[in-house]
């Protein structure tokens, strides 16, 4: 097995790539409980996706670990969850059946542009400009559903404003607000996990003074998977409508930069990349795209790579037996579901809002000072949380981005491809009114 995992090679060992495992598990920790009740909003089952998951978790850290050998950890991802919660299903009125066939479809169509050269061309379509925004546009909408589920920020008086600021004064707030508080101390102190420890902390004090019921236990069997378990396969014929082409190409498009990006960053920070090169990045692309297929059959959104593995890697993590060993702990992870009912919307609130502080960070990516950049940059974030959809957020980027360039004389610098997805979104939005 260190053969395998090439310990000698990596200077590592079992005890350090263990410590790593444990690591990143309790940083990414939370996503157990926010990922179910994200999606358990859009009517589907919380246990089944408590459980589901936990095993699209598992699952794709072992094919990121053995097969890529990357220690790198996989889970739904945030963001793209409540893309799928709140603007395909509640938004689109879409089933959820139907979104999770379209998440299967994403990760068929992410695994065979991996075994291409096709992937290399999207890449270089897109530009940076519009990637930064997309990010940066998710986390202010998970920032928007954090402050609403804080009750921070309410649906305002007819003939007022659109929101406004809630009873801040309500228990459940203040105790939304004590979560933030805790866990902007945890992040800023450095806490490698720090969001799982101050939802911990949040629930404690939640019961405490009766604001959060005791849980009936600790552990207990692993709920059913049967609601979720295979829906979407009776739903894969309902696909080929211009609404559900946009939203798979959505799924695909965040998914496929947030995993190149996070592996980047990961292998960069675990010296793993060679002479600006990273080795078996197809395995590890394809090992996100397989997660994604797997948890889609579960009953769960997207599943991708977590930039939360830095923490593993900080504290030693080299090679995939670091992923590994957070798999093993998201298999243990599912005899602990009786904890669901404590995990309230005003606990999981301030994980949403940090999380999207985090990746509000891409602003400063964008080059404001350049308005043909800075025009659909800004379209492309404020519409996310305005418009309720992170699709359409996408939509309005993708369309000013070849008339701002145009305008300013760069037609010449657009890709063909921004062309055609230019063509596509107008149609998409034309449609959408």
């Amino acid at each position: 097995m260190q053969r395998y995992f090439k310990f000698k090679e990596l200077d590592t060992n079992y005890r350090q790539e263990s410590v790593a495992g444990l690591t990143t598990f309790l940083a990414m920790a939370y996503i157990l409980f926010v990922n179910t009740s994200v999606l358990s909003a859009a009517g589907m089952d919380e246990g089944a996706v408590f459980v589901a998951t936990g095993l699209a978790s598992a699952i794709g850290c072992l094919v990121m670990g053995i097969w890529a050998n990357y220690p790198l950890a996989l889970a739904p991802g945030m963001g793209i969850n409540a893309f799928f919660a709140f603007t395909v299903v509640l938004g689109m009125g879409i089933p959820w059946e139907t979104a999770l066939a379209g998440t299967f479809m994403s990760g068929v169509i992410f695994f065979i542009l991996t075994l291409t050269k096709v992937r290399e061309t999207i890449i270089n379509a897109i530009p940076e400009q519009l990637k930064l925004a997309v990010g940066a546009g998710i986390g202010l909408f998970i920032t928007f559903l954090g402050l609403q589920n804080a009750g921070i920020v309410v649906e305002a008086a007819p003939g007022t404003t659109i929101v406004a600021l809630g009873d801040i004064t309500a228990p459940s707030t203040l105790l939304a607000f004590l979560g933030i508080i805790v866990t902007a101390f945890f992040m800023i102190r450095g806490f490698q996990g720090g969001i799982f420890y101050a939802m911990i902390i949040t629930s404690m004090v939640g019961i405490i003074f009766n604001l959060i019921p005791l849980p009936s236990g600790i552990i207990a069997p692993v709920p059913s998977l049967e609601p979720t378990f295979g829906k979407l396969f009776g739903h894969i014929g309902d696909l080929f409508t211009p609404e559900m082409l946009v939203v798979i190409f959505t799924l695909l498009f965040v998914n496929f930069f947030d995993a190149a990006g996070t592996l980047m960053a990961v292998a960069r920070q675990a010296g793993l990349i060679k002479d600006g090169k990273l080795p078996r990045a197809g395995k590890a692309l394809a090992a996100d795209s397989v997660g994604t297929m797997v948890g889609a059959v579960l009953g769960t959104s997207t599943t991708t790579s977590f930039v939360e593995s830095s923490a593993g890697v900080a504290a030693g993590g080299r090679s995939g037996f670091t992923s590994v060993v957070t798999a093993g702990l998201f298999i243990v992870a599912l005899f602990f579901s009786p904890l669901l009912s404590v995990v309230t919307p005003a606990v999981t609130a301030p994980a949403l809002i940090i999380v999207g502080v985090l990746m509000a960070s891409a602003l400063s990516g964008i080059k404001w000072d350049e308005f043909e950049n800075a025009i659909p940059a800004f379209f492309t974030v404020i519409a996310m949380p305005l418009t309720y959809s992170i699709s359409t957020g996408i939509a309005l980027g993708f369309v000013l981005y070849p008339l701002t360039m145009v305008f300013k004389g760069k037609y010449k610098e657009i890709h063909p491809v921004m062309y055609i997805l230019f063509v596509i979104f107008v149609a998409y939005l034309g449609w959408a009114v």
